[in-house]
């Protein structure tokens, strides 16, 4: 609530103006006393005499909406304007500089007549009303921003055939400033009084603001609730003006309560969860000093879920004094999803997907997903369990069977997978610097490929069980675009594999990028890859567990798979060792962004890579970014290609290539 004192003189000098009538009013003259006739002899059907020139023309009814004669804050020749003539107008305004001028134009337009009205055609009336409407718009703004003696005026200029532009020049004044910002009652959150003073952020000598009292009473509130304080209320601010003395003072009363303890979960409703599992999904446990920013993560991680559609959490008194008990009431979102999927990449042909998934059918939070491919070069056939929140928040216990056939130029594999793994997820919401994950995996893999030395076809059959391990570290700012920082990654893999005797061997990769931001508009991004299996030789080792290189993922230019040796029949068959690099400089423009890239790479039948022949391919990439993310393609050729290499190749995702 805002109040405005003004001093005495000024409430007399008002008085004494509405007291005179109305400026500018000619007084009627004398009555000379014996010249007067006697009321008596005046006859009621007698003409009425003609009335004295008092100097003002009778208006002109054809344009209703001129402004008055002798009207102020508005430079105009009326005598040499047409008043019904339609012309376009433009709109400027003046002497706002300095003043949060963006911040303050964004509202102007948004709500000003002249601004909403632009396009249409106006005559001089309707433009006239609109200025007197926008200059009092104006005003009150300018006080939203503590200049309180603010005026404003309006003229209008022409600026061509059938158009003119009507300025708004403002004088703001002296700003308003608070002498005292008092916030009784906060006294009774003691030793914690000071932090939530701090955060409340206004103080004496600030500039009176609309916008930050109203910011400040919502920090208040939220240090409020950090500081434990579930059941404090705050009265609405009390701002009152002295224009004297050009100051305010604001008044904001606090009632904080008790500092209260996190009590029991409570399900009202539905169950879509028992209370257990909540409580696995709340980073607060009974006892714990109770803190509201804790009830937004639990509120942002129920929604993650993807299982709720609307969350209510409620703190009631608990059964305990001085404890504070969380009631949840959740609605259910739907359960079930059919998706499909259909595209075409170069190196991995036409391809569409099927899928149907139920997010809970093994409860809690036990997703099945049942998938059907169908391309030119894949076909599978699987099942997937994905429990989240797995006895923890944030783990992922995963279980998959899955029968696939893949054709490729190295090599043609039907195989069989069942795996189960445990993971440490992230995510948009929640990107998380540390990662990691453990499985195992077991697989029935009847592959096809060529001889090295010969090109004759030959066919194996692999029994394989794995256990695959990653650990990552996300130093960057964004998990889909990333501007700064770095990441690293280590993936380690021992296997036993069984054909023709059993043997064993270990598969290691370790991936390494950084981000760095130059200026605004551009980001300066880097990665390296290297890889090595070692306890086996090449030709051992299950084609289709190899490494291989090239594509979008990998180095861009080059067809999927298509780097490395190759056979006599000049297919590729990938290797025991990898190194690859990429760079690339992200230039943003709003929405869009040019990305020139280079990448390099190549693959080795030694244990170790050797960093030699590498294969180079450049191209250009553009992106739009999305809320929830950039949308990459890529155009790459390869610098220095093999026989066979396409010349253009051309890639399409989501989030950037690393």
């Amino acid at each position: 609530m805002f109040v405005s004192l003004r001093s005495g003189a000024a409430q007399l000098i008002v008085v004494a103006a509405l007291a005179c009538g109305p400026v500018g009013a000619q007084q009627a003259a004398p009555v000379d006393p014996a010249r007067a006739e006697p009321s008596s002899t005046l006859d009621p059907a007698s003409p009425m005499q003609a009335m004295p020139d008092i100097g003002v023309d009778w208006p002109d009814l054809s344009a209703p909406d001129a402004p008055p004669a002798g009207a102020t804050g508005q430079a105009q020749s009326a005598a040499t304007t047409d008043t019904s003539a339609e012309e376009h107008y433009d709109v400027a305004l003046e002497g706002v500089s300095g003043l949060g001028a963006d911040q303050l134009h964004a509202r102007f337009d948004a709500l000003s007549a002249l601004v909403q009205n632009k396009n249409k055609n106006a005559n001089v009336a309707q433009i006239n009303r609109r200025a007197r409407d926008d200059a009092d718009l104006l005003q009150e703004l300018l006080r939203a921003y503590g200049y309180y003696d603010a005026s404003v005026e309006t003229r209008i200029d022409p600026a061509g055939p059938g158009r003119v532009t009507v300025t708004l020049t403002a004088d703001p004044g002296q700003i308003y400033r608070f002498a005292t910002v008092d916030l009784p009652g906060l006294e009774g959150a003691g030793a914690k009084a000071d932090a939530i003073r701090t955060a409340f952020g206004i103080k004496p000598e600030d500039p009176v603001s609309a916008d930050k009292v109203t910011a400040g009473a919502v920090n208040l509130k939220v240090a409020l609730g950090k500081q434990g304080f579930a059941f404090a209320t705050v009265d609405e601010p009390k701002v009152t003006i002295d224009h004297d003395t050009h100051s305010a003072t604001l008044s904001m009363a606090v009632h904080p309560g008790g500092s209260q303890r996190f009590g029991q979960i409570r399900i009202e409703g539905k169950k879509l969860f028992d209370a257990r599992h909540l409580s696995r999904i709340a980073r607060f446990h009974p006892g714990d000093p109770y803190d509201a920013s804790k009830l937004d993560d639990f509120r942002r991680a129920l929604i993650q879920t993807t299982l709720v559609s609307a969350v209510q959490l409620t703190p009631q008194p608990g059964s305990q004094p001085g404890t504070t008990d969380i009631a949840v009431k959740l609605e259910p979102a739907p359960k079930r999803t059919i998706a499909a999927e259909a595209g075409y990449g170069t190196g991995e042909g036409a391809r569409l997907e099927v899928s149907w998934q139920h997010r809970n059918l093994i409860k809690p939070e036990g997703a099945v997903t049942f998938r059907g491919v169908a391309g030119t070069r894949e076909q599978s056939l699987g099942a997937t369990l994905r429990r989240s929140n797995y006895k923890a928040r944030d783990r992922v216990l995963t279980a998959q069977i899955v029968a696939s056939h893949s054709k490729l130029d190295a090599y043609d594999a039907k195989t069989f997978t069942v795996g189960v793994g445990l993971e440490r997820q992230t995510n948009i919401i929640w990107q998380k610097k540390w990662t990691w994950s453990i499985g195992t995996e077991f697989l029935a893999s009847d592959e096809r490929d060529q001889d090295i030395s010969t090109g004759l076809p030959q066919r194996r059959t692999f029994l394989i069980a794995a256990v695959p391990t990653t650990l990552s570290y996300d130093g960057s700012d964004d998990l889909l675009n990333p501007s700064r920082g770095f990441r690293l990654a280590a993936r380690l893999s021992p296997e036993a594999s069984l054909q023709n005797g059993a043997f064993g061997y270990a598969k290691l990769q370790l991936d390494a990028s950084g981000y760095l931001p130059v200026g605004k508009r551009v980001v300066f991004a880097g990665r390296v890859r290297a890889g090595s299996i070692m306890g086996a030789s090449r030709d051992r080792i299950a084609p289709s567990r190899r490494f291989y290189s090239g594509g979008g993922g990998s180095v861009r230019g080059y067809g999927y798979q298509d780097i490395g040796p190759r056979d006599v029949n000049n297919d590729p068959v990938g290797g025991r060792s990898l190194a690859e690099f990429g760079v690339e400089a992200r230039v943003r423009f709003g929405n869009f962004g040019v990305v020139p890239f280079l990448d390099g790479g190549n693959l080795y039948t030694q244990t170790l890579p050797r960093f030699t022949g590498l294969r180079y391919g450049a191209g250009m990439g553009v992106r739009y970014y999305t809320s929830f993310g950039p949308i990459r393609v890529d155009v790459g050729t390869p610098v220095n290609p093999q026989k066979g290499d396409a010349r253009v190749t051309v890639y399409v995702s989501l989030g950037q290539a690393f």
